[in-house]
């Protein structure tokens, strides 16, 4: 098993500058159009149907931005969801934070549009 390598300050520099320049940022494998792993399509199922504008990052396209994601939220998985430039989290915290209302509240406070009634399909839908 090889040791990854340590991410190099022009990727991580590339994180910081889209986290803090985009109110919603997905991390994702794939697109959010053409997701290529099931934790990143629920994500941005999620997100798309809800109607909220994020930026989908592929880091399918770039090795250092896929490990360099890793260590700037020092979480191991991806997808990885950051808004107003905060760590929210990965799919399954996504997926709760959407069934209990609590991503919801997290939109509405960080003034993030999106389509309430659409949330409440998904609540409705899985409840």
């Amino acid at each position: 098993m090889t040791t990854p390598q340590p991410t190099s300050t022009a990727a991580l520099d590339r994180i910081r500058e889209t986290v803090a320049g985009n109110d919603v940022v997905l991390y994702m494998k794939g697109t959010r159009d053409m997701p290529q792993c099931g934790f990143s399509r629920n994500v941005a199922g999620v997100l798309n149907f809800i109607g909220v504008d994020y930026k989908d990052v592929n880091v399918l396209e770039d090795a250092d931005i896929r490990q360099g994601i890793k260590d700037y939220s020092d979480w191991p998985t991806i997808p990885q969801l950051y808004v107003k430039g905060e760590f929210v989290g990965g799919c399954d915290i996504i997926i709760e934070m959407t069934l209990s209302g609590e991503l919801d509240s997290l939109f509405a406070g960080k003034g993030i549009a999106f389509d309430s009634a659409a949330a409440a399909k998904i609540r409705e839908a899985n409840g």
